[in-house]
C-alpha cells in the first residue's frame, strides 16, 4: 500500500470514456496526490496507449480480445505488461501496485470488477450503475464508509450531506434530476422525439447510454435503487425532485427540519475527485460557482406517467432481487436499439415493462445467476422489439 508521503496508486477501469477520461484530466492537475498504476479499455487502443505513456502505467488490460494485434500496442512504455479480455481487465484490481480502483466499466463487466476490487481489499470508486442495481445485495456486505466512494454527482452529494452527521437523524434524501431536455412534454410528444433531441442534455455531458437514460428519466429510478443501497435506505426514505438548473447535486433533511445541500458547477471532474481525494479536498479542477449569476433554482415534482421509465425503475427496487437486473438488462437493449433508429423513443419503456412483466423475480445469490437473468432479459427484450416495430 501507499505511504503517507506516497502518491496513491490507481487502476482506471473504462479509461477511454467519459467518466474515465475526466478521471485522467484530474490525475494531470495532482500527479504528487495520486499515481496511475493500471488502465483497462473495451477497444479504444490508441486512447490506452497514449495513457499509459503519460501517466507510466505498468499494466494495461483490453477487453476486447480481438484488438490483441493492434499495431499501436507496440508503442506501450517500456516494461508495460498487457493483457487480453474481460477476465484480464478484472486481474487488474489484484495487482500489487493498485490501492484504489476507479470503476467505469459499462454494463454488467463492472459488476464484476467491483466485487473482485473488494474482495481484494482494495478502494473501490464506483461509477458503475450495475454494480449497485443489479448487484447491490452482493457488494454492500463486502463494503464499508470508507472502502466504497460513490462517483455519481448525486450519491457523492448525498454522502458529502452525511458527513460528520448522525445518519439515524436523517428523515429523507432529495435525489435530484435535471429533468432532462424534455421536461414538461407530454406523452404524446415524447413519441415523436428524435435521437439527436435526445442526446443534447440541457446541463451535463455524458456518453450516450446515459445520457438517453437521462431524457427517459430511467437514470433517476437507477440512482433511487443505487442509493437505497448505499444508504441503507427503504426506497420511499429518498424523494426525488427535479431541480432544472442541476445546480443542487442533491440534499438530505433531518429531523429537526434542517437540509445540508450540496451545491456546485455541473462538472463530473468534482465528484470524481473527491473519490479519489476523501477525506481530504484538493484544488478544485473547474471554474468556480458565482451564485451571483446562478439567477435562481426551481424545483418541481417529476413526472412518472409521462416519464414511465422512472415509474418502472422504481417498481423494480421495490420488488427487488433479480428484477433490478432483467430491468436493467431490457434497457440497455432498448436504449441501443433507440439509438440506432430500430425503436421510437417511447418504445424503451414499452420493451422494458414487457420484459418486468414476464420475469419473476428472485432472491440474488451470486453473479453467475445474474448473468442468467441479464442473458435472459436481453434475449425477451429483443423479442418484444420484433414485435413492436412490426
Amino acid at each position: 500500500m501507499a505511504g503517507k508521503s506516497q502518491p496513491m496508486r490507481i487502476a482506471v477501469l473504462g479509461a477511454s470514456g467519459s467518466i474515465g477520461t475526466q478521471t485522467l484530466d484530474v490525475v494531470r492537475r495532482h500527479t504528487d496526490k495520486v499515481r496511475i498504476t493500471a488502465l483497462a479499455v473495451n477497444a479504444s487502443t490508441d486512447r490506452l496507449v497514449g495513457a499509459a505513456r503519460e501517466f507510466g502505467a505498468t499494466h494495461v488490460a483490453v477487453g476486447d480480445p480481438s484488438h490483441r494485434s493492434d499495431g499501436i500496442l507496440a508503442e506501450l512504455p517500456k516494461g508495460c505488461d498487457a493483457t487480453f479480455g474481460p477476465d484480464a481487465v478484472r486481474a487488474l484490481v489484484e495487482q500489487p501496485d493498485v490501492d484504489l480502483v476507479l470503476n467505469a466499466l459499462m454494463g454488467s463487466a463492472g459488476l464484476e470488477a467491483s466485487y473482485a476490487t473488494l474482495r481484494a481489499g482494495k478502494k473501490l470508486a464506483l461509477a458503475n450503475k450495475e454494480s449497485l442495481v443489479v448487484g447491490g445485495d452482493l457488494i454492500m456486505p463486502l463494503a464499508t464508509h470508507d472502502t466504497l466512494l460513490p462517483v455519481d454527482s448525486e450519491h457523492s452529494a448525498i454522502y458529502q450531506c452525511y458527513l460528520g452527521e448522525n445518519p439515524r437523524e436523517a428523515y429523507r434524501i432529495w435525489l435530484t434530476a435535471s429533468g432532462g431536455p424534455f421536461l414538461g412534454r407530454t406523452r404524446d410528444e415524447l413519441a415523436s422525439v428524435m435521437v439527436d433531441e435526445a442526446l443534447a442534455h440541457p446541463t451535463w455531458t455524458m456518453g450516450p447510454k446515459i445520457t438517453i437514460d437521462s431524457a427517459t428519466l430511467m437514470n433517476k429510478g437507477l440512482e433511487a435503487i443505487e442509493a437505497h443501497h448505499l444508504f441503507g435506505v427503504d426506497l420511499d426514505f429518498i424523494k426525488i425532485v427535479v431541480q432544472p438548473q442541476s445546480r443542487i447535486h442533491s440534499m438530505v433533511e433531518y429531523e429537526d427540519g434542517s437540509v445540508i445541500a450540496h451545491l456546485g458547477v455541473t462538472d463530473m471532474r468534482i465528484p470524481i475527485q473527491f473519490a479519489l481525494s476523501c477525506p481530504h479536498r484538493w484544488a478544485t479542477p473547474c471554474p468556480r460557482i458565482d451564485f451571483a449569476t446562478v439567477g435562481h433554482l426551481d424545483f418541481v415534482d417529476p413526472d412518472p406517467e409521462t416519464f414511465r421509465c422512472l415509474a418502472l425503475a422504481l417498481e423494480a427496487g421495490r420488488v427487488g432481487g433479480t428484477m433490478p437486473c432483467a430491468m436493467s438488462a431490457a434497457d440497455e437493449v432498448a436504449v441501443a436499439a433507440f439509438l440506432e433508429g430500430r425503436c421510437g423513443f417511447t418504445g424503451i419503456d414499452q420493451v422494458v415493462e414487457g420484459v418486468m412483466a414476464a420475469h419473476g423475480s428472485q432472491p440474488v445469490e451470486s453473479i453467475a445467476q445474474l448473468e442468467d437473468v441479464d442473458t435472459w432479459a436481453r434475449e425477451r427484450a429483443r423479442h418484444i422489439l420484433h414485435t413492436i416495430s412490426r
